[in-house]
């Protein structure tokens, strides 16, 4: 009888005992890095209260959104010159951008009357968000100009669910979690899944134009299932109410149990922290949206002084992106600081920076400034919703969450229009730049410290 080669079985041995270790060694470093973010979500009541869910699906959204503005970004900017790529985003703002700032205002009230049904809202931007992924995925080969309207489509879903999602996070608070950290958790997560997200683009990229918004349609499907996750208390809306901007601007701080006091109307505006700090928040994101056009217009054809164009396009957006998970972690180190010190803190870091580049326009001043419109973005808007969470009474304050956020997109979608209509000018943009955050100070500084100054009956948050 055959008893077959056991030298041949032998080796045969060794190849599948050595196929299974390769195998488990390269699945060891993924599966540990699954394992510690998993605890990272879940840590503090986070996996009790539901945060995590939400934390999860945050990450499943910015996956898509890199995918998604990967390919518009390679079919829109970088596939062409420099003069017709800047035509091109010039009408992808008019088509997109002009038609965003009618709607933006529009998004939050709608939303509003939909509290009862805040997973079904989710599920559905990111639905949309995905279908409208295909559209322009026909649209990047047959150069139609049916991209512009989807890409329209597009950012109005992604504000759609931010908002909601910020009207969401009180929701799923965990006692041991104050919202500051919370919201910088979420937003970090959010960068870290973007950024893994990178390099698969890239390499999806090459496949084919198309395969980016594939993969950003099947994952945002998957979003849409997640929502669907979140705890029930989500769509819960007793005791709530729809707040409204002049209502930010007439809260002051109350007593100790979170009662606002009504002095006037909005002559009496200047009082009102929340509304000194929404305004501080808008100057800092206009910076973001004008810093994000007009460096990547500039950069291509006149790189920073000593630099390439790749290399100064690489450095600033590092910096952009490093900027705002600086100012994330420095959030939560910050979190027992008073909210209005912090928002003067990251204006006076903003004016400072842009300032000195425009009195000295140096690669090292630009790079200063991407960082620092990164890191007090982050800051300021973790400052704004410790305000909110603090002076605005129970009964208005998911919906405050959703008016501020749109007033934030708005403020970004008008610096972006400013950034592409200046002349490409490097010392000219950073003193705009510099503009730009002193007149928001400008507005905001003075009632800031006067609220410094005063103090607050309530806790600070933890």
């Amino acid at each position: 009888m055959d008893t077959g080669n056991p030298e041949g079985k032998a080796r045969a041995g060794v190849v599948v005992r050595t196929g299974r270790a390769v195998g488990r060694g390269l699945l060891a470093v993924p599966l540990a890095v699954t394992r510690r973010v998993r605890r990272a979500t879940h840590a503090h009541g986070a996996g009790e209260s539901g945060m995590a869910k939400l934390i999860e699906l945050h990450a499943v959204h910015s996956a898509g959104d890199m995918l998604i503005t990967f390919a518009l970004a390679s079919t829109i900017f970088f596939s062409v010159p420099t003069d017709e790529a800047r035509g091109r985003v010039a009408l992808y703002l008019a088509i997109t951008m002009a038609p965003f700032v009618l709607l933006a205002p529009v998004i939050g009230p709608l939303l509003d009357r939909v509290p009862h049904g805040r997973r079904a809202a989710m599920a559905g931007a990111l639905l949309a968000r995905g279908m409208l992924a295909l559209v322009i995925a026909s649209a990047v080969v047959t150069g139609g100009l049916e991209l512009y309207p989807a890409a329209l489509g597009v950012m109005v879903c992604s504000k759609a669910y931010n908002i909601v999602r910020a009207a969401v996070v009180p929701r799923l608070l965990p006692p041991r979690i104050s919202l500051v950290k919370a919201n910088a958790r979420i937003t970090l997560t959010g960068l870290l899944s973007a950024g893994a997200m990178a390099p698969v683009g890239f390499a999806l990229n090459a496949i084919g134009e198309r395969w980016p918004l594939y993969a950003a349609c099947a994952i945002t499907v998957v979003g849409a299932l997640m929502s669907f996750r979140l705890p029930g208390q989500v769509d819960l809306a007793k005791g709530e109410r729809t707040a409204h901007l002049a209502e930010l601007a007439e809260i002051r701080s109350g007593d100790g149990e979170g009662r606002s006091e009504r002095r006037g109307f909005l002559p009496r505006a200047g009082d009102s922290p929340v509304l000194r700090a929404l305004t501080a928040n808008a100057s800092l994101r206009a910076l973001s949206g004008f810093l994000l056009f007009f460096m990547a217009f500039l950069l291509r054809g006149e790189p920073l002084p000593g630099l390439t164009a790749a290399l100064s396009l690489g450095l600033v957006g590092v910096a952009a992106g490093v900027g705002n998970g600086l100012g994330n972690v420095l959030g939560n180190w910050l979190r027992e600081r008073s909210p209005e010190l912090i928002l003067l803190a990251v204006l006076a870091v903003a004016v400072g920076t842009t300032v000195a580049a425009a009195v000295s326009y140096l690669a090292v001043t630009v790079i200063a400034v991407c960082a620092a419109a990164g890191i007090c973005q982050a800051l300021g808007k973790l400052a704004l919703d410790a305000l909110i969470q603090r002076d605005v009474p129970d009964v208005v304050r998911t919906s405050a969450f959703a008016r501020s956020e749109t007033t934030l997109q708005m403020a970004w979608v008008l610096g972006g229009a400013v950034g592409i209509s200046l002349p490409l000018i490097g010392p000219l943009g950073m003193a705009v730049c510099a503009g730009l955050v002193l007149l928001g100070a400008g507005f905001s500084v003075r009632g800031l410290l006067s609220a410094a100054r005063r103090g607050s009956p309530h806790p600070r948050v933890r």
